[in-house]
């Protein structure tokens, strides 16, 4: 029996399960019929028109990607604006849509937790725990605090996340001081400052996440030197979250046996370059 779009959404829905997202969320089915064939799927951090282009080429019936396009309210999706394009070329092209966002964060192997493993993290347990419904999945919660496998310094630390992130114009911005010992890392991938007064997080060496912005970073680095918070290492949020994708392709293969699942290597950051 062939594969349908509804056999596809069931398996995303067991591996991320919505009740795991935000409130404020809009993970699910964005575009599509339930009742289509899916021979190959494409994942990619964003919906964007080079990414369903790829998707296209490819011969994907299905782009599964982390960031909702339409996670607040649009009154048109006409073609004269890029989320109509997206949709347009995807209806066109045959292939649906399918967003997994806060619910892919806060399973066991979830955006934070896939981070977190690339560092080599040890009794890595998640900053806020969750409710979400992962069963099979142990204990699931937002973010993720480890200790890393020996002692470094903050900016040793910084080169090595440099390394295994793909590049961006952003690069790693780091507050703290180059040879600050750190052991204790906190980090949450994506955009994480609301977890900036999180107890796991000040009580940490070291934070690591996206899009800091000034006044809570500059609030932060001070407490940092009164020594009640830890150093603050910012990193692109595409870069981030794109490497979730290759752990969440292997498990769709794994559900969806015979299913081909290919991962994007563009870079849909959206910062092109940097004048230093």
């Amino acid at each position: 029996m062939p594969t349908t779009l509804a056999d596809a959404d069931t398996a995303i829905s067991a591996l991320w399960p919505p009740a795991g997202a935000e409130s404020w969320d809009a993970v699910g089915l964005v575009a599509g019929d339930p009742e289509a064939e899916v021979r190959a799927i494409h994942l990619a951090v964003d919906a964007v028109p080079e990414t369903v282009d790829e998707a296209l080429e490819l011969g994907a019936q299905l782009l599964l990607t982390h960031h909702p396009l339409l996670l607040r309210g649009v009154t048109s999706v006409a073609e004269d604006r890029y989320k109509g394009v997206v949709l347009g070329r995807l209806i066109r092209g045959g292939s649906a849509l399918i967003a997994a966002h806060t619910n892919a964060d806060v399973v066991a192997r979830g955006t934070s937790a896939v981070l977190a493993e690339r560092l080599g993290l040890l009794d890595v347990r998640p900053l806020e725990p969750g409710s979400a419904r992962g069963d099979g999945f142990g204990v699931v919660g937002l973010g993720r605090i480890g200790r890393l496998p020996a002692p470094t310094t903050l900016g040793l630390l910084a080169r090595r996340i440099a390394d295994i992130l793909p590049a961006t114009a952003q690069g790693v911005r780091v507050a703290g001081e180059y040879e600050q010992p750190v052991d204790t890392v906190a980090l949450c991938a994506g955009a994480g400052d609301s977890l900036l007064a999180n107890p796991e997080v000040v009580s940490a060496d070291v934070y690591l996440t996206s899009d800091l912005r000034h006044h809570p970073a500059s609030e932060a680095r001070e407490r940092a030197r009164l020594g009640r918070g830890p150093a603050l290492i910012d990193v692109s949020h595409w870069a981030g979250e794109w490497l979730w994708l290759e752990v969440a392709a292997e498990q769709l293969r794994a559900a969806l046996p015979g299913i081909v699942v290919t991962v994007s290597e563009l870079r849909t950051d959206p910062w092109d370059f940097a004048i230093v």
